[in-house]
């Protein structure tokens, strides 16, 4: 992550909180300014990113899954994921004081389009109220637990009162794409570097050919 961050930082990278996309009605409002988001609100996230991420002077936004606040991600057991600690509220107020920005994650992590729709109104709407109740700021946006949703769950969101919604699909935000399937680039995994990136995004919008591999 730190490396991630730094090469990030000297190519020229700025961050911006999505409040500051909204508010400039565009998601991408200069080729050089990311929005940095973290999902679930592991403990380790703290840990390991709050320092890089202060050196590399960016700011990010933790989604956090507000009914699981200081336990663990029980949703990962079942598919096979390794059990990790979540932050507890104290660790949320670090987060927070060090200038870094929290949204909602639903409740429990449910995938809500399969549950029943009242369900997932109160996924959706409750741990908007439990968050701005216990962190006293406003909460104004949502990350779909698993990337999963469809028109009628976005429409809760947007009726919830949320600014903008995040989903997994892979992707670069343009202007006029709704601000409630927000796209995302994954930094997990090894290959997710600038260079491939940017090849990508060659490829992608610029209409580049395609590279072989020496």
């Amino acid at each position: 992550m730190a490396a991630q961050l730094a090469e990030l930082k000297s190519a020229g990278f700025k961050s911006i909180t999505l409040d500051a996309a909204v508010r400039n009605r565009s998601l991408t409002p200069a080729p050089a300014h990311i929005v940095i988001t973290f999902d679930d609100g592991f403990q380790n996230t703290l840990e390991h990113a709050l320092d890089p991420l202060g050196e590399n002077q960016f700011r990010a936004i933790q989604f956090i899954v507000a009914g699981r606040i200081g336990q663990q991600n029980v949703w990962d057991v079942p598919d096979g994921e390794v059990s990790a600690a979540l932050m507890d509220a104290a660790q949320i107020r670090e987060w927070l004081a060090a200038g870094h920005q929290i949204g909602s994650h639903s409740l429990t992590h449910p995938r809500l389009t399969q549950i029943d729709p009242k369900a997932a109104r109160e996924e959706i709407c409750s741990s908007k109220k439990l968050l701005e109740d216990q962190f006293g700021l406003p909460i104004n946006h949502f990350c779909y637990p698993y990337g999963d949703w469809n028109p009628a769950i976005r429409d809760l969101v947007a009726d919830a009162g949320y600014l903008t919604a995040c989903t997994t699909e892979f992707g670069v935000n343009k202007h006029g794409d709704s601000p409630l399937a927000l796209k995302r680039i994954t930094a997990r995994y090894p290959s997710r570097n600038l260079r491939n990136l940017k090849l990508w995004f060659a490829q992608k919008f610029l209409k580049a050919p395609r590279q072989s591999k020496l």
